[in-house]
C-alpha cells in the first residue's frame, strides 16, 4: 500500500468525470469510425449493429471489471496498479509495458495516418516532407499542452472531443433524412471475413486502458472512475450503432467497398458534407492524440517510481507538477514509430496487447474485491463482477484466437522481453541494496 502513496506523491487530483469521460471517450472513438463500417458491412452486411453491439456487451464487461479495479487502486498506471495489487510485481510489469507498448504503438499509427492524410493534399515533391512535418508539428503541439499541467491537458481533450463529436453528430442527423429502407435488409453471412471484422469490431472499442493510466491524478477516484467509464463506453455504443445504420441505409451494397465510408455517404447528399467529413477525421485523430498523450506517458513514470526504468523518468516538474520527462521520452518514441511506420502495421500488436491486459484486469479486479481491498473510500463494489470478469476473459480469448500466428508469436516476444527486462531491474535493485 505505501507503494501506491509513494508512486502518486506530487501529483494532483484535478481531473473529474467529465474531464476523464471525455478522455476515454477520445481513446476509443478515434480514426477507425471513419473507416470500420465498410469492413463490417463487407463481412457482416445488415448484420453489423448487433455484431458492434455484441462486442460492446463484451467490452462493456470489461469496462465494469476496469471501474471495480480503479475505484479500489485509482494510481498512476491505471490497469498497471490494479494487476501488481492483486497479483504481485511481475504480472503487474508485465501488464505495464504491454499497456506501454501498445499505446506508443497506438499513437504512432494514428499519427502516421494523420501525417499521410496531409502528404495527398501536398504536391508530389513535398508529401515526404509534409508527412513528417505533420506528424512532428501534431505530437510536438500536443506535447507543448500537456507540459502545462495536467488541468490544462484534460481540458485541450474536453475540448477537442466536443468539436470531433460535431462532423460525425452532423453525419447522423444529416444521414437520417437520406435513409433507404430497402439497404437495411438482414441477410445470409458467409464471408470468410467474419472472424476478422468481429475482432476489428473489438478493436474499435478498445482504449478505455489508455485513459486509466491518469487514475492517479482524478479528483474522487471511487466515484469519477466508475461513472466515466460507464459514460464513455455507453456514448461510443450509440454512436457506433447509429453511424453504422445510417452508412447502410444511405450506400447499401456499395458500403463494403468504400475507402472512406462516412465521407461517400454525405457525398450522396452534399458536396460540402464529404469534406466536413474528410475534415472531421482529421480533427478525431488530433483529438485520439491529445487524449493519449495525457494519459500515456504516466505509465513511464509509474513504472520508473517503482524503480523498473530509469529514475529520471519519474521526475515531477516542480512548477507544474507533470512528468515532463516521461512525456517528452513518449513524444519522441511516437514520433520515430510514426515516421518509419504505417498505421497498419503499427495498430494491429497494439490492439493484440490490449487483449491481454483487458483479460488480466478482469482477473485483478475480482481478485481485488475478494480480498476486500480499497484505497480510496467505498469501492464499486459490484455485485455482478464475476459473470463480467468471465464474459470479458471469454471475449478476450476468442479475440486472441482470431488474430495471426505472426501476431501472436510478436505478442510472446513482448511478453518475453518484458520478463528479462523485469529480471535485469531486479538484479540492479538487489545490488543497490547490498
Amino acid at each position: 500500500m505505501a507503494a501506491e502513496s509513494k508512486r502518486d506523491q506530487g501529483l494532483i487530483r484535478a481531473l473529474g468525470p467529465w474531464s476523464l469521460a471525455a478522455g476515454i471517450f477520445s481513446m476509443i472513438v478515434g480514426a477507425g469510425v471513419f473507416t470500420t463500417p465498410a469492413a463490417l458491412a463487407q463481412a457482416l452486411g445488415g448484420w453489423a449493429p448487433l455484431a458492434i453491439l455484441g462486442c460492446a456487451l463484451i467490452v462493456g464487461a470489461v469496462a465494469l471489471c476496469c471501474a471495480e479495479g480503479g475505484s479500489r487502486i485509482p494510481t498512476s498506471g491505471g490497469i498497471y496498479g490494479y494487476v501488481e495489487v492483486a497479483y504481485g510485481p511481475l504480472p503487474g510489469f508485465l501488464c505495464g509495458m504491454l499497456l506501454l507498448v501498445g499505446d506508443v504503438l497506438a499513437s504512432g499509427g494514428v499519427a502516421a495516418a494523420l501525417g499521410s492524410g496531409v502528404a495527398t493534399l501536398a504536391p508530389t515533391a513535398w508529401a515526404a516532407l509534409a508527412r513528417v512535418g505533420t506528424i512532428v508539428g501534431v505530437l510536438g503541439a500536443v506535447a507543448l499542452i500537456n507540459l502545462r499541467g495536467v488541468r490544462r491537458g484534460g481540458q485541450f481533450v474536453t475540448l477537442t472531443t466536443l468539436v470531433k463529436l460535431l462532423p460525425l453528430l452532423l453525419f447522423v442527423v444529416a444521414g437520417l433524412g437520406a435513409l433507404h429502407r430497402a439497404n437495411l435488409t438482414l441477410a445470409p453471412v458467409g464471408s470468410p471475413a467474419v472472424g476478422r471484422a468481429v475482432l476489428l469490431a473489438l478493436f474499435t472499442f478498445m482504449g478505455m486502458e489508455g485513459a486509466l493510466i491518469v487514475s492517479g491524478e482524478v479528483d474522487q477516484p471511487n466515484r469519477t472512475i466508475p461513472r466515466a467509464l460507464l459514460l464513455a463506453i455507453g456514448a461510443a455504443t450509440a454512436l457506433y450503432v447509429a453511424i453504422q445504420l445510417i452508412a447502410q441505409g444511405i450506400l447499401g451494397g456499395a458500403l463494403g467497398t468504400s475507402a472512406a465510408p462516412l465521407a461517400d455517404a454525405m457525398a450522396r447528399i452534399g458536396p460540402g458534407l464529404r469534406v466536413a467529413l474528410l475534415a472531421g477525421a482529421a480533427l478525431s485523430m488530433f483529438g485520439w492524440l491529445g487524449a493519449d498523450i495525457l494519459a500515456s506517458p504516466r505509465i513511464l513514470f509509474a513504472i520508473a517510481r517503482d524503480g523498473r526504468l530509469p529514475a529520471v523518468l519519474g521526475r515531477l516538474n516542480p512548477t507544474t507538477h507533470t512528468p515532463n520527462v516521461a512525456i517528452l521520452t513518449y513524444v519522441a518514441t511516437a514520433m520515430l514509430l510514426a515516421i518509419t511506420g504505417t498505421f497498419a502495421e503499427l495498430a494491429v500488436l497494439s490492439a493484440l496487447a490490449s487483449a491481454v491486459l483487458y483479460a488480466y484486469v478482469c482477473l485483478a479486479a475480482w481478485r481485488l474485491q475478494q480480498r476486500g481491498i480499497a484505497l480510496a473510500g467505498p469501492p464499486l463494489n459490484f455485485r455482478g463482477l464475476k459473470l463480467a470478469a468471465i464474459t470479458g476473459i471469454a471475449g478476450m480469448i476468442v479475440m486472441i484466437a482470431l488474430a495471426s500466428a505472426t501476431e501472436i508469436a510478436g505478442l510472446a516476444l513482448l511478453l518475453g522481453l518484458s520478463a528479462l527486462l523485469y529480471l535485469v531491474s531486479s538484479g540492479r535493485r538487489v545490488r543497490q541494496h547490498l
